[in-house]
C-alpha cells in the first residue's frame, strides 16, 4: 500500500471485486470510456460471469485500486512495452465522473510512478492517450512526463479523428525530481 493523506493506492483484495464489477464492467456505455480509450470497444460482463474469473484480479502487481475515505473509486495499472522491461507503461482510470477535475487522478498517478521507479529496475515511465483526452495529458505533465511522440490522426471516436500522443519520464528525470524534493 502507497498512501498520501486521504488517498491510497494498493493491491486488489478480495472484499474489492463487487466494486470493481460495479465500476467497469457492470454498463455497457459508462462515462470514464468516453475518455479512456474510447476507439477501444468496451463490454458490459454479467456479474455471475465477471465472479468466475474475478479473483485473479487479487493481489496483482500490475493492476492496483485507488482508494480514498475507504471507497474505491478507480484503478491504476502497467505493463512492459519490451521483453527487458526497461519500458514502463501505465494506466489510470477514475471510473466516477464526480471524482474528477479534484486532482485525486494526479495524486494517484504520483503515488503509481513513485512506486514503480521504487521498486522496479525500469528506465522509463510512460503512458499513451488520445489528444481529445486534454485532462490525461495535463496529469502525465503534473507527473513530470513530457511529450514523446504524437502519431497523427490514427484515433477516430464519434468520426473524428485525434492524434495518439505518448508521454514519458526517464528515471533520471525522476531522481532529479527527487533530488529538488519536487512532488510527483
Amino acid at each position: 500500500m502507497v498512501n498520501d493523506k486521504t488517498l491510497q493506492i494498493r493491491p486488489i483484495e478480495a472484499r474489492d471485486l463487487d466494486r470493481i464489477w460495479e465500476l467497469i464492467y457492470k454498463d455497457e456505455t459508462p462515462e470514464w470510456k468516453r475518455w479512456d480509450a474510447p476507439y477501444f470497444e468496451h463490454w458490459a460482463i454479467p456479474y455471475e460471469t465477471y465472479r468466475q474469473e474475478a479473483d485473479g484480479h487479487v493481489g496483482r502487481e500490475d493492476m492496483w485500486v485507488i482508494e480514498a475515505e475507504g471507497t474505491v473509486y478507480g484503478t491504476v495499472s502497467s505493463y512492459y512495452e519490451d521483453a527487458g522491461e526497461e519500458w514502463l507503461e501505465v494506466g489510470i482510470i477514475l471510473h466516477q465522473a464526480d471524482r474528477w477535475n479534484h486532482g485525486l487522478g494526479t495524486r494517484a498517478l504520483t503515488l503509481w510512478v513513485n512506486h514503480l521507479f521504487t521498486t522496479r529496475s525500469t528506465v522509463r515511465v510512460g503512458l499513451t492517450t488520445w489528444s481529445g483526452n486534454e485532462r490525461m495529458m495535463r496529469v502525465a505533465e503534473k507527473v513530470g512526463m513530457q511529450l514523446e511522440g504524437r502519431i497523427r490522426r490514427v484515433r477516430v471516436v464519434d468520426g473524428v479523428r485525434y492524434d495518439s500522443i505518448r508521454m514519458g519520464m526517464l528515471r533520471e528525470e525522476w531522481e532529479q525530481r527527487q533530488k529538488r524534493n519536487v512532488s510527483i
